[in-house]
């Protein structure tokens, strides 16, 4: 037990790892990004969308005869 105790400790002392302001700017940034291009994200998906259920309804219709 106290082995993992001083493993935490450690690992908490390291400063190696990303910071919480950073991952915080990082978020706020992409959420910076969605808000500003959220027209184009929307009609990307919308694409993406009606192209996946055409080519669905192209495998899954019987054949032509």
């Amino acid at each position: 037990m106290n082995k993992i105790k001083e493993y935490v400790k450690e690992f908490i002392k390291e400063e190696d790892g990303i910071g919480v302001v950073e991952i915080i700017l990082i978020i706020v940034v992409l959420i910076g990004l969605v808000i500003i291009f959220k027209k184009q994200i929307e009609q990307i998906v919308k694409n993406i969308l009606s192209t996946i259920s055409d080519r669905t309804e192209q495998v899954t219709a019987p054949p032509k005869e």
